[in-house]
């Protein structure tokens, strides 16, 4: 049942209208003042206040919490016997085995699995599933590739709370420099980075000695932390045993670590039979127990050590390359380069700028020191061969880098411009042989391609703001890491074009190699035989040139000084004379004899002077001025005839 009710009157009637009129204003209420609260009144100075009708917004900042990951280690043993039997008992387990054997279940199941093995074998060795069938195009893609770099992570030391994306937080606040970079033989997400200041007297009683092993994929804190008694300035890992490290300190000691034991060093050397300045430079040799290395310093010396007793090195070279082995006359190493194809050589770059090529296994000291090279004005900051031509070698110092070959000693075959601030540190493709890279000191890393561009680099990229101090690549070529004078250390992936070997590019390398030491030999022959010919030339002018080279220099200089005085003071008098006669001959009933001079002009700017400097003021004085001059002045014999006549 539906019930409908229908109204029918108007909207107007419904409600009480509202009625508006107009009317005088009336006081409702009246509140007298009250003298009583007339002392409880504070007099206040006017005080204005601005109201506006905007709503308030607050700006907050969230950032997610970072995971904390922790490596923890699982020791996996031996298994599946039975609770009888001991695993560790060779006995027990042989017997055990033997009872196995014979049993005919364990017969049919091995041979049951056996035929299922020797199909699968079969089958490998008839197709090669790791075959590329499309290698080509994906050579063709590189070549198109423009060559590039991206950061792909970044070790710095804790400055907020917040830090660089993918970070490593070195705890001290003291900003100390990443010196050497050594990356882990076996895998590739390791990295040793040994830090210190190398500024002289710069080290604070607060400044750590720690240097780290950082994980590349654990971003919180490092893997391990390494406590030396000085700082370390040089670090590397121990290609034959991975475990293993050893390190050059600040204060000339040799340390070696076992990650296995702890932070702390295994045997340190004695500081009396140690170096006595910074060892810049630690590399370990091809031996068989995989226990020697060898250390250099600015001390001028090169130790060699056995880590099975780190207490004394086991044998030294100075580095004077006069050959009489004196430490005064050392030069001290800043570089160290060892190539293990090449066993018995190795090299040496000093402070002085010069390269010393060193053959340890000669008979004596002085035949150790096979010979040297004129390279850089300052220091030699990194000595590196390269991987695909031993032969050729890259050295980097002062404002460039040079190539040099071993079969010219006078010039490097091949060098890049000079940049506007200093090289830091340099080295070679793993994987591409014309492809080399260098820091700066303002923060660039620079590749170059020397077949694609020989006056500019392949790619700047300036990496952080302050400079640049290290240099590391990684065994497969594609990922390098910077260390930075602030301690900060960016890791870098390489496009796929610098880091893949291009087509032709061995047979190209090799021909510019071979043909910049042609035109270097070329050139140091032509430059031989000139010398020859000066020396012939000097030797025959005899006594000549025997007494010019005994003249004192003082004489020379005082002789050449008087010389030009008395130039400049014959050109003044020429002209005082000169100006002298023309005003005196305006004056009537006054003659003069003129007579010419034939001093040469000097060349303007050269005792020229103006000549307001030399005008006369008065007639009778110019007179007797000019008589005593031409009483000093030598004067020809076709002058003086001149003056009879007159």
């Amino acid at each position: 049942m539906e019930i409908i009710y229908v109204y029918t009157r108007k909207r107007s009637e419904f409600g009480r209208p509202c009625s508006f009129s107009d009317r005088p204003a009336t006081v409702n209420v009246d509140i007298p003042p009250d003298p009583s609260m007339a002392s409880n009144f504070v007099l206040r100075n006017p005080v204005d206040s601005s109201v506006q009708h905007t709503s308030d917004i607050s700006a907050h900042e969230v950032n997610t919490e970072r995971v904390e990951v922790e490596s923890r280690g699982v020791n996996h043993v031996e298994g599946g016997w039975p609770k009888d039997i001991n695993p560790q008992e060779m006995e027990q387990t042989i017997r055990f085995r033997k009872k196995v054997e014979k049993d005919e279940n364990y017969i049919n199941t091995i041979m049951h699995l056996g035929t299922l093995m020797e199909h699968c074998v079969k089958q490998n060795n008839a197709i090669n599933i790791y075959e590329e069938y499309f290698g080509e195009e994906d050579t063709a893609e590189v070549e198109d590739e423009p060559p590039s770099a991206k950061t792909i992570n970044v070790i710095s030391k804790l400055t907020s709370f917040f830090d660089v994306l993918l970070s490593k937080r070195d705890p001290n606040v003291t900003k100390r420099t990443a010196t050497h970079l050594s990356w882990h033989p076996d895998t590739c997400r390791k990295l040793a980075v040994a830090y210190s200041s190398l500024e002289f007297q710069q080290n604070t009683k607060d400044m750590s000695f720690d240097s780290y092993i950082w994980d590349l994929e654990n971003s919180n804190k490092p893997e391990l932390v390494l406590k030396p008694s000085s700082p370390l300035v040089s670090l590397e890992y121990n290609p034959k045993d991975s475990h293993v490290l050893v390190g050059g300190c600040y204060n000339g000691q040799m340390a070696y670590w076992d990650t296995r034991k702890g932070g702390l060093p295994v045997e340190v050397s004695t500081v009396e039979l140690s170096h006595r300045d910074p060892v810049y430079g630690a590399i370990w040799l091809q031996s068989k127990t995989g226990t020697e290395c060898f250390s250099a310093s600015t001390d001028g010396q090169v130790l060699w050590w056995d880590i099975r007793k780190l207490s004394e090195p086991t044998e030294s070279l100075v580095l004077d390359i006069t050959r009489k082995g004196l430490l005064e006359n050392a030069l001290g190493a800043i570089s160290l380069e060892f190539e293990p194809t090449m066993p018995t050589k190795f090299m040496v770059g000093t402070e002085q700028g010069i390269i010393i090529a060193c053959n340890r296994k000669a008979k004596t000291p002085p035949e150790k020191i096979t010979s040297t090279y004129s390279s850089h004005i300052g220091p030699v900051y990194a000595l590196a061969r390269n991987p695909f031509y031993p032969k050729v070698f890259l050295s980097v110092g002062d404002w460039t880098a040079r190539i040099w070959s071993e079969e010219t000693k006078e010039s490097p075959i091949m060098w890049t411009k000079c940049h506007l601030s200093y090289l830091t540190d340099g080295c070679w493709s793993t994987v591409r042989p014309s492809v080399f890279f260098t820091t700066r000191s303002d923060g660039t890393l620079d590749v170059w391609d020397f077949l694609f561009k020989q006056n500019n680099p392949s790619l700047s990229l300036k990496v952080c703001n302050e400079p640049l101090s290290s240099l590391r690549l990684q065994d497969n070529g594609c990922i390098i890491g910077c260390g930075s004078k602030l301690g900060t250390v960016t890791l870098l992936e390489i496009s796929s074009g610098l880091c893949t070997l291009q087509r032709n590019e061995k047979t190209l390398a090799t021909a510019m190699f071979e043909r910049e030491t042609k035109r270097e030999k070329i050139l140091e022959a032509r430059h031989r035989e000139m010398r020859l010919k000066e020396r012939a030339r000097s030797e025959g002018q005899g006594t000549e040139v025997e007494e010019t080279l005994l003249e004192d220099p003082q004489e020379v200089l005082d002789r050449a000084r008087r010389e030009f005085f008395e130039v400049i003071e014959a050109e003044m008098q020429r002209r005082t004379r000169a100006e002298a006669r023309g005003l005196l001959s305006k004056v009537p009933g006054m003659a003069w004899t003129c007579t010419c001079s034939r001093d040469p002009p000097l060349p303007r700017g050269r005792g020229q002077g103006s000549v307001s400097a030399f005008q006369v003021k008065d007639h009778m004085a110019d007179e007797v001025a000019m008589q005593e001059e031409e009483s000093q002045l030598p004067k020809d014999k076709e002058e003086e005839e001149e003056e009879e006549k007159g």
